[in-house]
């Protein structure tokens, strides 16, 4: 699938957090959602954006903005990361990459000359309405949880 472009309806999903919660984008409706893709728990790339995001969160809250991490590893790996990183945001599994799939995240990637299939670290901003304000496309780490808590105060 394609990445959503801004304008587009966002899909709808279903995913465990870290608690093993169940979240749906519908649950969030009327506030804006920051839905973050990151390829892997508790590596350094990674765990920098994730405590970005951490660090930020009372100014999410502030603009009544929720923040939502995802990537394919399990439950059990969201827990630990969380606990060893002390992120209170939900981190969503998406095990089997369907969510990953309608959101166009889940490409083809490569390293040291091998191809594979990986979640590009990509965010999205959804308005309350449910459509794509935003979206960042090969995020760099440093400055990128500022970067779309600015884009977030802009709505």
């Amino acid at each position: 699938m394609a990445l959503i472009e801004p304008g587009h309806k966002a899909p709808s999903f279903a995913l465990k957090d870290q608690a093993g919660t169940v979240h749906r984008l519908a649950d969030y409706a009327g506030k804006p959602v920051v839905l973050y893709f990151y390829p892997k728990d508790d590596t350094p790339g990674c765990t920098t954006e994730a405590c970005a995001f951490r660090d930020n969160l009372p100014q999410f809250k502030r603009s009544k903005a929720a923040v939502l991490g995802v990537s394919i590893l399990d439950e059990a790996s969201k827990a630990r990361f969380a606990a060893k990183h002390r992120l209170t945001f939900p981190l969503l599994a998406d095990a089997d990459h369907a969510v990953a799939e309608k959101y166009g995240v889940w490409q083809k990637k490569s390293m040291y000359g091998r191809s594979f299939m990986g979640l590009a670290r990509t965010t999205y901003l959804i308005g309350g309405d449910g459509k794509v304000v935003k979206r960042w496309d090969n995020v760099k780490v440093d400055g990128h949880a500022e970067e779309v808590l600015a884009a977030v105060g802009e709505l």
